[in-house]
């Protein structure tokens, strides 16, 4: 082949490329943390990273290449939050993802400098991350997870799918102000529905244990566990508990319902990560986090576990069915 040739078939290749992949040719590896309120071995936050890293690849970030991913898995308590944390900050990447409250509220007391994206974070105001939802004004910006409102949609959906239930718990962590208000929330339109509420909550698996079985002994009752970092941890406690005592549940998040747990509803987790690796892209591309107005959730997810249903006595009812964006058998 002809030089000439060969320049021209190089040149026209090169015009193919994405735009983003042919600017960033060339230029210095860049880093991006990610610290994760979970372990390795964990159900669902594998998957999650997974769609984050796939969404910076079609951006044009190929981990290896011109990006440079940095891991950190903090399952082990918040001792390990802080320490992970702490070194991970050290790398000064240039963002970091810190899904939840559990891994934002640590990193952010660690760094004010570097820039910080949440994920699946249900009041980033109230929490103190942001100062507002169009102008976050500091260092962290990201995407909510829960609009209070939501509260009726789960005491409908828990009316719905068990009929019989005049009782509810709400497992919530008393300690972060997620946990207060969505309490709240679900405390003032319960009335609406005819239904006694009460809390829960969620400090360790001793005091919930006592504190489910005791909730359950009085009959016609069902549960709703709010979102929280604790709920996380204690995903499998409380999955199991709710099928030990024969509470319909329904959780937050469709990670719950995978392992076993009854219905969720909730943002869709998975597309959050996918549209966090855009907030990652432009942040890499110069913008400042400070200008990036926290997202609400795009999606919401029903997922119906029909095989726990069917271990509880109860028969979802087919127009429920056929309203879910997903039903495990």
């Amino acid at each position: 082949m002809r030089r000439r040739e060969l320049v021209a078939l190089l040149g026209g290749t090169l015009a193919s490329w994405p735009l983003a992949v042919r600017a960033q040719q060339g230029g210095r590896v860049r880093r991006v943390g990610v610290l994760l309120p979970a372990l390795a071995s964990d159900s669902e936050y594998p998957t999650l990273l997974k769609a984050f890293v796939q969404g910076l690849q079609d951006l044009g970030w190929i981990d290896g290449r011109n990006l440079k991913v940095d891991v950190r898995w903090t399952g082990a308590g918040a001792g390990a939050v802080h320490k992970e944390a702490t070194e991970l900050a050290a790398l000064a990447p240039d963002v970091i993802l810190a899904p939840g409250s559990s891994t934002t509220g640590p990193l952010l007391q660690i760094t004010r400098t570097i820039p910080v994206m949440f994920t699946v974070v249900p009041d980033p105001v109230a929490a103190g991350f942001v100062e507002s939802l169009a102008r976050p004004g500091g260092n962290a910006t990201g995407f909510a997870s829960v609009e209070y409102g939501i509260g009726g949609k789960w005491l409908e959906l828990l009316r719905e799918i068990v009929p019989g239930v005049t009782r509810v718990g709400v497992v919530r962590d008393p300690a972060v102000t997620a946990g207060v208000g969505q309490w709240s929330a679900i405390q003032d339109i319960s009335p609406a529905f005819g239904l006694e509420v009460s809390p829960i909550n969620l400090r360790d698996v001793p005091d919930l244990e006592r504190a489910v079985a005791a909730f359950a002994r009085s009959g016609n009752g069902g549960l709703i566990v709010t979102s929280s970092g604790l709920a996380v941890r204690y995903r499998d406690v409380i999955v199991r508990l709710a099928a030990e005592h024969k509470l319909p549940t329904l959780y937050y998040a469709k990670a719950f319902v995978t392992v076993g747990g009854l219905i969720s509803y909730g943002a869709d987790r998975t597309d959050q990560f996918r549209r966090a690796a855009g907030y990652a892209n432009r942040i890499l591309n110069g913008e400042s986090p400070a200008d990036l107005p926290v997202q609400a959730p795009a999606k919401y997810e029903l997922v119906v576990n029909v095989k726990t249903a069917k271990a509880l006595g109860f028969e979802v009812s087919p127009f429920l069915l056929a309203r879910a964006d997903e039903v495990i058998e």
